[in-house]
């Protein structure tokens, strides 16, 4: 049974893969179908039915306190693997599904990002931290670009297969340029703009990351920002200095409207011009 269910994930990690999902979303969906599979081992996958997934809901993934993310991305798995792998379809959608919880972003001040930015000495981590804010990249978008993405003449980044598999081209400034141009000969990348220790290596996530929280952390003690709110912040400020929500939505890739007006929420240059009633008593 266990060789069976092997056999089945590495088929439907190939299926995922022929359809050109994501990395993140292949590794996601075949993790949680492991954890399916193994917590039902003693039972045949074609056997398993709406019932027991209610059990699973509930005696695990509830049990175990998983976020609600977590669980809509078991489900959305399970829905697709038993369509695609067992060819029947498991009525997910006569369960429940959780509210999702959908925090506004955080946006780091502006003048901490100029001030973390500029105090950088390893010129290779200063050139990909400015580029992810001054771009609104996300982590992949940056450690993916290649050196063919890049026209110096046009001045402009190509993005290719960002999330939801579309491209786009971002404008670059001439300061950003001569920055990227002077990393490059510092540094000599064969194929990606930001490689690893090893020339043609993409760079690290968890070193991008780690990188970020070294630099802030010396001047933002104990803060609770990640690597993602480089973006968030580049996209509220954008909004701050007056930047149409239409233009943000192209610079940030989002399919969606609804999901760049997030920033109206954060942004405080139109709340901060309210005048206070409190303000009219003689306090």
């Amino acid at each position: 049974m266990e060789q069976e269910n092997k056999n089945q994930i590495d088929y439907f990690e190939a299926w995922l893969k022929s359809r050109r999902y994501s990395n993140s979303t292949i590794k996601t969906y075949t993790e949680a179908i492991k954890v399916f599979l193994k917590y039902f081992q003693d039972k045949d996958p074609v056997e398993i039915s709406n019932k027991d997934f209610i059990l699973f809901n509930s005696n695990f993934i509830l049990k175990n306190g998983y976020s609600a993310s977590y669980q809509n991305q078991v489900i959305n798995a399970i829905k697709l693997f038993y369509l695609k792998v067992e060819n029947r379809t498991l009525s997910i959608e006569d369960i429940e599904r959780p509210k999702r919880y959908n925090p506004l972003p955080k946006v780091i001040p502006k003048e901490m990002v100029e001030k973390m930015l500029t105090s950088i000495p390893n010129f290779k981590h200063k050139t990909a931290l400015t580029i992810i804010y001054a771009c609104g990249l996300r982590r992949s978008e940056l450690i993916n670009l290649r050196l063919k993405d890049l026209d110096s003449k046009r001045r402009t980044i190509t993005i290719v297969n960002g999330k939801g598999q579309r491209d786009r081209v971002l404008p670059v400034s001439e300061k950003l340029m001569n920055m990227i141009i002077k990393y490059y000969k510092l540094y000599r990348p064969s194929t990606y703009l930001i490689e690893g220790q090893y020339k043609g290596n993409r760079y690290s996530e968890t070193s991008l990351e780690k990188i970020f929280h070294k630099y802030l952390g010396k001047i933002y003690k104990n803060h609770n920002f990640t690597l993602h709110c480089l973006r968030h912040s580049y996209a509220t400020h954008l909004l701050e200095a007056g930047v149409s929500l239409r233009y943000i939505q192209e610079l940030l890739g989002h399919k969606s409207s609804k999901t760049t007006e997030i920033y109206t929420h954060v942004s405080m240059t139109g709340l901060q011009n309210i005048k206070n009633p409190a303000d009219d008593f003689d306090l």
